[in-house]
Formats: structure tokens, C-alpha cells, sequence
């Protein structure tokens, strides 16, 4: 799970770079950077940290040009190196920058291809630059000085032929124009918009559509799966579908808890499918238990909010604010190893206690994935003086890691693998644990005005949708990402770095 934006606009672009990124940084945490053109020179800025540490105001000065792409980082292997940080940027042909959200499951193979037939070097681990070099390869080898809109697209279409996975870019050709495209199974979100000017249209590509909103841009419609929308340096766009067989199933995990809630995603708003997510919720507790003796309703801020309210309402039960966050902690899913969430989250929350004591409480979270937070949350509540914890999640129990773009690492490392849920209750603390219905979230995303007919649920079925995940990847993945192995890489980088120092 990463952000992305690019823009192309009559003046500098660095300030809604910027404020674009500074909106999708709950997508990622670990590392920001922009790059401009200005003319027919690049300026480069990023570097590991959050957008506001980042960018300081002589960053800004120096990244001069009226296009320009961004993108904030949160790793999904490997080691969280600077050298990782995006855009990335090949010189040939034309000089290419890339940023890029979501995971080539044949990322090896790849990289074998580019450095045998193609004769490409790549200098890092991520697969987004695999995936930069497969590009520049394809326009590359049309052997053309000066390109047009049909040359950028045929390459796109190459692409599609040759990675398999989940990818939404942004790519910038220097001097040229900026290029969005998805994948054939358009499974991570990006969306583009306009914006009048007294000196012409301009338009912004994102991954999520509140980006647009925040700077002005008026939503024009998500990029659909395979298709590729090019914006010309000076404001034309063209559009053209890529890729020969595509079909539309988005991750839905991006309405469970990756995405904010007032973004669209592929004409559904994430507000609406998260009230709806609670409502289900809330039906199920009636079903299986409709003489509970909950007393309060109490979200886990913050993705869970809304669906803990619709839950409340529905179930007529109170709903209260019990815990207070720290805005100044990170989100703790996506934190890097396992002690360092286990340290956040009593940094993060701290509870209210005339909320907790002597009642039923029934906590609300978006979903259970390591179980980690969710049983130091418990923990919180118990010591707060709830009589009993209750929990409820909006999400169907994650069983299964994402290859795709998020950090669900080791099989190991997922408390719902192997466990009944009476097992994941007793393991996170809980004295009754509910989870959401598959069917029940499927309906909660899907409406009448949205495309979407199925879904990339593999965390929860075991179903990947490229069909191309065998057994052998998955346990590969499970050892570059699981927390050892993290940790590990870090303590590897930070010797490289002290040795690079002295």
C-alpha cells in the first residue's frame, strides 16, 4: 500500500505534490519524495520520513516545473532503506521517473529477463523498479527520437503482457507528459481529475480521489483495469485501454481499512460501504445473539468509527468515544515489526475510564490481522474497569497473506490462520468475538452505480485473482516479510550505512 499523485498543470506543481501526498500519507509512512520537470531538467527530492519531515521550504524552492510526479512509501519487503524511496528514475530513453503502489508477483522472473535478454541493471529490492525498467525497455525498443501518445501506449500494453500483480503508476517522460495506468485486474485504486485556469486545463491523477478534492480537481472517473490515461505536457489527454482481457476486481481491503473514508473507489464511496459494513455487523449480533447484554458500543479509532456508529444505531445500544488517540503515533498496522506495534499502542490510546467502568463493552475495529493491537486493546479496557470485552470486527477473519500490495506477511504471523474463531477470542482476550460475514462485506461494497462485480478477498478465501500465485511464492513472501526477517534487513542496512559513513 502506497500513495501516489502525479500533476500537470501551467505553473509549479510542487505545492499540490505536496499537499496531495500530505492527504494520502495514511497510505504510507515510511518514505516520500517528488520529482518536477522543468523544461528538459528533473528535480529530485525524497528521502526516508513522513511529507512534512521530508520537504523543508529549500526542498520546494528547488522542485521547479508545471508537471511533476509523488509518491509516500510503506515497505511490503525488505528493509524500510532510503534507497527504496520513490520516484525512481532510469535515463534511457528520454530520462523516466516512476512511482508505483502495489506488488509484481513475478518480480524475480523479471528481473532475471531484464539483466539476460533486456540488459537492464537494477539496484534495488523493490519491484517498482523491476517495474520502471520493463517500461523504459518496451518504449525503448520502438526505436523512435520523438514520441507520440500511440508509442506511450504500446508500450503500456507490453507491460501488461509481462507483469503479473497489482500496479497503479504514474510515470513522467521527461519533457513529454505524465502517464497513469492500472492493472488488468485493476486492483489498487487510482483515479484522475481536472481543473479550469485562466490558462487551461489541468489535470491531477491519484490514488485516491479526496487527493483531487483537496486541491480543487474535479473527479473525472476512476482509470479503469488495464487502461492507460496520458496527459501531455501543456494539458491534452488521451486515453486507451492496454490490455486484452481486463476485468474489474478492486482489493477489498481498501474499504475495510487502507482507504479514507471520503474518497470514491471505482464510483463507491468508502463512507457508505463502511455504514453499510456496520449495519451487516450489527444484523449478525442480532442473529446469533439477540439477547446481548452490550451496554456501550466503543470504536477503535480511527477507521473504525463509522461502521461502530451504524452498529450502535442499529443495535439502539449507546456509542461513546472510549479511547483517545495520539495523532503524533503512526498507524500501527503498517509499523515495521512486531515489538515496535506492541510498543505504539499504549502510546497511541488511552481510554476514558468512566466510558469502560462496570459496563459490557462491545469494541469495534475495522479488522483483526496479527491480533497484537487488538489484544493490548482488550487489555486497556479490562484495566479501565469494563465489567466485559466484547469485539466485533468489520472485516471476516484474515487468514491468508496479500501478495498484492499489502503488509500481511507470514501465514505465521496472521492470528486467524489455523485458529476457529473461538480460538482467535481466547488469543486476543475477548469474552465474545464476532466477525463480519464474507458475503455480508461483498454486499457492503458493491451498489447499483459501481461496476464491481467481484472482489480481490484472497486474505480471507485464499482466491488471487491473476490465478498466477503458486504455493512457492507464497512461502518465499512469507520469509522476506515476515518481522525477522525485517528486522534483520534493517539491522544489515544499518551496518552498510555506518560503513558508507566512515
Amino acid at each position: 500500500m502506497c500513495g501516489i499523485a502525479g500533476v500537470v498543470a501551467h505553473q509549479d506543481v510542487n505545492q499540490e505534490l505536496y499537499e496531495a501526498l500530505t492527504v494520502l500519507q495514511h497510505r504510507g509512512q515510511d518514505a516520500a519524495g517528488i520529482v518536477t520537470c522543468e523544461g528538459s531538467k528533473l528535480h529530485l527530492r525524497k528521502a526516508n520520513g513522513l511529507v512534512r519531515d521530508v520537504f523543508r521550504t529549500s526542498h520546494m524552492r528547488d522542485l521547479k516545473g508545471n508537471m511533476g510526479i509523488g509518491h509516500v512509501r510503506y515497505p511490503t519487503a525488505g528493509c524500510s532503506s532510503s534507497a527504496e524511496a520513490q520516484p525512481f528514475y532510469v535515463n534511457s530513453p528520454f530520462g523516466i521517473t516512476l512511482a508505483h503502489n502495489g506488488n509484481l508477483t513475478n518480480a524475480a522472473e523479471l528481473k532475471r529477463e531484464l539483466f539476460v535478454e533486456d540488459q537492464r541493471h537494477i539496484n534495488t529490492n523493490s519491484d517498482s523498479e523491476i517495474l520502471l525498467n520493463v517500461f523504459a525497455h518496451e518504449l525503448q525498443s520502438l526505436g523512435k527520437l520523438k514520441l507520440n501518445e500511440t508509442d506511450v501506449f504500446t508500450a503500456i500494453s507490453a507491460v501488461h503482457k509481462r507483469c503479473e500483480g497489482a500496479y497503479a503508476v504514474v510515470v513522467m517522460i521527461t519533457g513529454f507528459g505524465v502517464v497513469g495506468f492500472r492493472d488488468p485486474n485493476g486492483i489498487r485504486p487510482i483515479c484522475y481529475g481536472i481543473r479550469e485556469s485562466d490558462q487551461g486545463n489541468e489535470y491531477m491523477i491519484a490514488s485516491e480521489s479526496v487527493a483531487l478534492d483537496t486541491m480543487g480537481f474535479k473527479l473525472i472517473r476512476d482509470i479503469e483495469p488495464g487502461e492507460a490515461v496520458f496527459i501531455k505536457k501543456g494539458g491534452v489527454i488521451h486515453t486507451q485501454q492496454c490490455a486484452e482481457n481486463p476485468q474489474l476486481t478492486p482489493c477489498i481491503f481498501e474499504y475495510v481499512y487502507l482507504a479514507r473514508p471520503d474518497s470514491i473507489i471505482d464510483n463507491v464511496s468508502v463512507y457508505k460501504t463502511r455504514l453499510r459494513m456496520g449495519e451487516k455487523l450489527a444484523e449478525k449480533i442480532m442473529r446469533i445473539n439477540p439477547d446481548h447484554d452490550i451496554d456501550v458500543v466503543i470504536p477503535i479509532p480511527d477507521t473504525s468509527r463509522t461502521s461502530a456508529l451504524q452498529l450502535a444505531n442499529v443495535l439502539d445500544v449507546k456509542y461513546r468515544e472510549g479511547f483517545i488517540k495520539n495523532r503524533y503515533i503512526g498507524r500501527t498496522f503498517i509499523m515495521p515489526g512486531q515489538q515496535e506495534r506492541k510498543k505504539s499502542v499504549r502510546r497511541k490510546l488511552n481510554a476514558i475510564d468512566l466510558e469502560f467502568r462496570g459496563k459490557n463493552v462491545l469494541l469495534v475495529d475495522d479488522s483483526i490481522v496479527r491480533g497484537t493491537t487488538s489484544g493490548q486493546i482488550i487489555k486497556l479496557a479490562r484495566e479501565a474497569g469494563a465489567n466485559k470485552v466484547y469485539f466485533a470486527s468489520a472485516a471476516p477473519p484474515v487468514r491468508y497473506p496479500n501478495v498484492y500490495g499489502i503488509d500481511m506477511p507470514a501465514v505465521s504471523e496472521l492470528i486467524a490462520n489455523d485458529r476457529t474463531e473461538e480460538e482467535i477470542q481466547q488469543a486476543i482476550g475477548a469474552d465474545w468475538l464476532v466477525f463480519q460475514d464474507l458475503d455480508d462485506l461483498f454486499e457492503s461494497v458493491k451498489n447499483k452505480k459501481s461496476p464491481i462485480e467481484e472482489f480481490d478477498a484472497a486474505c480471507f478465501d485464499q482466491k488471487y485473482v491473476t490465478g498466477t500465485v503458486s504455493d512457492e511464492y507464497l512461502k518465499a513472501q512469507g520469509l522476506n516479510r515476515s518481522d525477522d526477517q525485517k528486522a534483520q534487513d534493517d539491522l544489515d542496512q544499518m551496518v552498510i550505512d555506518l560503513h558508507n559513513t566512515n
